[in-house]
């Protein structure tokens, strides 16, 4: 049935699936046991906290009026293209693979989101004394994660061969 998706380009996909389902469990279950805006202490620096997020990073353009919903969903699908297209020609690159399988199922996670239910779940919230970072989720860590691995794929990839004379 898949034999069209080389083993290695599997492999991937199923990075990018296992990002997809823990992201969607874990926000199930942060929806299930809070209320919205509720906060629970875990530790003295990292609370849970129910939020929804309509834009993107940092709650950008979250009060746009509602068309940022088609924008960033958008902009999903259109990175989801681009980086299974990466994907299927770096599939023998380990690092830079799993990068671009993390940026896909967390780029998927989120569109996933924004298509169901109109805004993306957060719920991962850090903070210590009056600094406050914005709650976030699985996707976004693993998109964060991914995006810091291609940054440390290209700074240590492989040299450029030598100029050979002619």
């Amino acid at each position: 049935m898949l034999d069209f998706i080389s083993p290695a380009m599997r492999k991937w996909l199923g990075i990018a699936l296992l990002v997809i389902v823990a992201d969607h469990l874990t926000k199930f279950w942060v929806s299930s046991v809070l209320d919205y805006q509720e906060v629970v202490p875990v530790l003295p620096f990292f609370s849970l906290v129910l939020v929804y997020n309509t834009g993107a990073a940092f709650s950008f353009l979250a009060d746009a009026g509602g068309w940022q919903r088609w924008f960033f969903i958008a902009i999903g699908v259109i990175a989801t293209v681009i980086i299974v297209r990466l994907l299927r020609h770096h599939a023998g690159q380990p690092r830079m693979a799993f990068a671009l399988a993390l940026l896909l199922g967390g780029a998927l996670g989120n569109v996933i989101d924004r298509v169901a239910l109109g805004h993306v779940v957060d719920f991962l919230y850090f903070h210590y004394r009056s600094f406050a970072w914005p709650a976030f989720n699985v996707a976004d860590s693993a998109i964060t994660i991914g995006a810091g691995l291609l940054i440390w794929d290209s700074l240590t990839g492989k040299p450029a061969a030598p100029d050979k004379p002619a």
